[in-house]
């Protein structure tokens, strides 16, 4: 495999053909290729003509959230997932792609990057359904990891549950990164929730209450907001986000999340969030990626549309 290579495309409707064996080999026989093709490739602005973003998230698998709805290991074929992200990154209207340092990696060697928004995913230590879920340790891309690769944004994940001291612990990590990004000039995306453990489990909150508050949380970390982006999720009760969304003036960017069986309800609901002033655009993984008729390119195309 030659890390200049193009990424894989295929016909409409078709997933292009990932060979993890010459992925591996690349890796083995020439690591450097990685930091050579993170060199190589094209940048773009982080907004085009539109103002408007949509990217792809597939950050989940190093954070051991592989399941898609009642598929339990639905992203744990590495070559399955890069494929379906190259399908989708070759639609027009699809700006970029949010992910860890793996992921992003083989998509450097496949070529996929060039004229992209490339976002690294930077704190992965809250492991799904771990004790610690709340202390999410900074275990991904480093500020200045997201600079030597000439990488164009970072998010990162700040979750708060008041009755867990590992939320503070966070919560500081998280403003020193903002901090970093912004001596660097990079944007950084948080995406703040609200939550609480029931029967073990780490529930997150979309009341309209527990939302705004959690915005007004993340708005306020580090020592400038020049940088800060917000990554929202739709309220439970849709008709609120105006409300919500006023808690702030930082621009924002609409979660997707598991849509479950429902998906044209997702869409309407992120429909009516993109028509509020602030928010400029959807970070959406599974319901584009692993969508319930399997049509990658028709879920990523409807959401471009509503763009």
């Amino acid at each position: 495999m030659r890390a200049t290579a193009g990424a894989p495309r295929a016909p409409r409707g078709e997933r292009p053909h990932i060979d993890p064996g010459a992925l591996a080999r690349t890796r083995a026989r020439h690591p450097g290729a990685i930091a050579e093709a993170a060199a190589r490739r094209r940048r773009r602005p982080l907004l085009g003509d539109s103002g408007r973003l949509l990217l792809v998230a597939a950050d989940h698998p190093a954070r051991g959230a592989l399941a898609v709805g009642d598929r339990a290991l639905a992203m744990a074929d590495r070559a399955d997932l890069l494929a379906r992200i190259c399908e989708a990154l070759s639609r027009p209207g699809v700006d970029g792609v949010l992910a860890t340092a793996d992921v992003l990696d083989d998509l450097l060697l496949l070529g996929a990057l060039d004229g992209k928004v490339v976002m690294g995913s930077m704190n992965r230590g809250g492991l799904a359904g771990s004790a610690f879920e709340v202390d999410d340790r900074f275990t991904g891309h480093r500020p200045r990891d997201l600079a030597r690769l000439g990488f164009d944004a970072g998010k990162l994940l700040l979750r708060l549950d008041y009755e867990d001291p590992g939320s503070l612990r966070t919560l500081h990590a998280a403003a020193r990164a903002v901090d970093a990004m912004a001596r660097r000039q990079l944007p950084v995306f948080v995406e703040p929730f609200l939550c609480r453990r029931e029967d073990g489990t780490l529930r997150t909150d979309l009341s309209p209450a527990a939302v705004a508050k959690s915005l007004a949380v993340a708005s306020g970390l580090g020592g400038t907001s020049a940088y800060t982006w917000l990554k929202v999720p739709v309220t439970e009760d849709p008709d609120a986000m105006a409300r919500v969304m006023g808690t702030t003036t930082l621009p924002a960017v609409l979660l997707g999340g598991d849509v479950g069986d429902d998906p044209d309800a997702a869409y309407d609901r992120w429909r009516a969030a993109l028509r509020l002033p602030t928010v400029r655009g959807l970070v959406i993984g599974r319901a584009l990626l692993y969508p319930v008729d399997d049509d990658v390119t028709a879920a990523v195309d409807r959401a471009v549309a509503l763009l």
